[in-house]
């Protein structure tokens, strides 16, 4: 046995190993049990010499039942060497096969060498594991002749109905299978089709005009549609192979969700097409907006409100350090600059205008949220985008309530100023603080921050101004109200004092 090295193929093809090293000794076994039985027969022959009937007896029977065994051992061992021919073939026909049809690469279940990932050592292909089935079940089918011939009709009862009953669902299984390959193959050339003709048309250009750019992924706008449609593909036809395959307890569930799916996709497909639309007419909308109210000097509204404008987008090479190899002096901690083709002298901002624009995009949006969500038929997510279009409204009123009293704030201290006195100044600050202040409180209530807060923070700060001044009016004014008193009282007791008219 260890010059032919024939056991140790047939336990590396019992065991499905490749590696000689892990397989079982099967030599030793066999010299060790041919050494038992010549042993045995050497035994009876010496006791039968020796006349000893009664210890010779047990032992020639044990031995007459071995030598009876015999036979029907090596008719199971010739019935599992050839399902162990069988099976290798089959097995050498369907990797090799699958193999030259490329079946790994096409679903990206390649080895580990040609994929140059690592794989651990246990794991195998799609290809190997086809294979392995198809081997042990060969040898799970030649498992009944084993059993029948060694006579074990105890365990050949639950084989054999494991057997038929894998039969049975095979034919299902099988069907199934071909279902889902097939729809398989008709979702990939659909996908590719789909995805090739969009890109032909230009949409992935046009997507990124629209700002739809490619995913960090690379999966462009034309391939986003193309897996959708594989997916719409693959959906029904697994339902189809669900019901190929006759298994209620696994079959009803899956079919269930898969029908729902389904049957909510035209629901899906027409808010995404609200969505759709209302971005691109929001786009529209937005372009506009920005251009009329650029044309009419709406940019310039932060001077108008008197606030300082922010700095426009610039971006190049410094002109102090033209090379932004070049690290600018630095002091305290050190700074670490990241040299690039250009430094960003200032920090990106929009353009009142640009605001403006985004402002009426997400406006919209948010509408035909509103829409595309009545549309799916969810209540909980409705209120909610309603919501937060009701705070939107809120926060935009209180800005433009806000904007109107810092324009009137101003107005009302140029309009001061300009009078000429002396105390012009003061007086403008004091009517430009009273004012904004006014609107603030104005701009929270319609927000809807805490009215009652804002209400009772407004009329005390109202009220403190309100003593503050007269107690200002009575401290500063206090002799001259004293110096009128005492005129007040001289006068009175001259009067007392005069004799009385006859």
């Amino acid at each position: 046995l260890n010059r032919t090295n024939i056991d140790n193929r047939i336990a590396a093809g019992l065991m499905g190993r490749q590696d000689s090293g892990e397989l079982p000794k099967v030599e030793d076994f066999i010299g060790n049990l041919v050494y038992w039985i010549i042993l045995l027969f050497t035994i009876v022959a010496v006791l039968q010499s020796l006349q000893l009937e009664v210890v010779s007896r047990p032992l020639g029977g044990f031995l007459n039942t071995v030598i009876g065994f015999i036979p029907r051992v090596l008719g199971a061992a010739i019935i599992l060497g050839i399902a162990w021919v069988i099976a290798t073939l089959v097995k050498l026909v369907t990797t090799r096969g699958l193999r030259a049809a490329r079946v790994d690469e096409r679903l990206d279940q390649r080895p580990p060498q040609a994929a140059g990932t690592t794989q651990p050592p246990n794991q195998l292909s799609l290809t190997d594991t086809i294979g392995n089935a198809l081997y042990w079940f060969i040898f799970l089918l030649f498992l009944i002749p084993v059993l029948d011939t060694l006579g074990l009709q105890q365990a050949l009862r639950p084989v054999e109905n494991l057997v038929n009953q894998i039969l049975l669902i095979l034919p299902n299984i099988l069907a199934a299978v071909l279902i889902a390959a097939a729809g398989w193959l008709l979702a990939t050339i659909v996908r590719r089709i789909v995805t090739n003709l969009l890109a032909s048309t230009g949409l992935d250009q046009a997507g990124t005009r629209f700002g739809l750019r490619r995913t960090a992924r690379g999966q462009s706008l034309s391939g986003i549609i193309g897996t959708i449609v594989y997916v719409l593909i693959l959906i029904p036809v697994a339902i189809a192979a669900l019901n190929a395959l006759r298994i209620e307890a696994i079959s009803a569930p899956a079919i269930s969700m898969l029908q729902q799916i389904l049957n909510a996709l035209p629901a899906i497909f027409t808010a995404a097409l609200i969505l759709i639309l209302a971005y691109f007419l929001g786009r529209f909308v937005a372009d506009l907006v920005t251009n009329i109210l650029s044309s009419i000097g709406f940019d310039n509204i932060f001077s108008v409100l008197g606030l300082p404008a922010p700095a426009r987008r610039r971006t190049g090479v410094s002109p102090r350090y033209p090379d932004p190899q070049v690290t600018p002096p630095t002091t305290g901690q050190q700074t670490v600059i990241q040299s690039d083709s250009s430094t960003t002298m200032q920090l990106v901002t929009r353009t009142p205008s640009e605001i403006a624009g985004t402002v009426v995009l997400v406006g919209i949006m948010l509408f035909a949220a509103v829409t595309a969500v009545n549309i799916l038929g969810i209540p909980a997510l409705t209120a909610l985008i309603s919501g937060i279009i009701v705070i939107f409204g809120r926060i935009l009123a209180g800005l433009v309530v806000f904007a109107i009293g810092l324009f009137l704030a101003n107005l009302a201290y140029s309009i001061i100023t300009s009078s000429g006195n002396s105390q012009a100044r003061i007086l403008g600050q004091i009517a430009r603080i009273s004012i904004i202040v006014l609107v603030s409180a104005m701009a929270l209530q319609q927000i809807g921050i805490a009215q009652d807060i804002v209400n009772l923070a407004f009329g005390l700060l109202l009220g403190a101004i309100a003593v503050a001044s007269a107690i200002a009016f009575g401290l500063g004014s206090r002799d001259i109200a004293g110096q009128q008193v005492r005129e007040l009282l001289e006068s009175f007791k001259q009067q007392r004092n005069l004799p009385p008219r006859v």
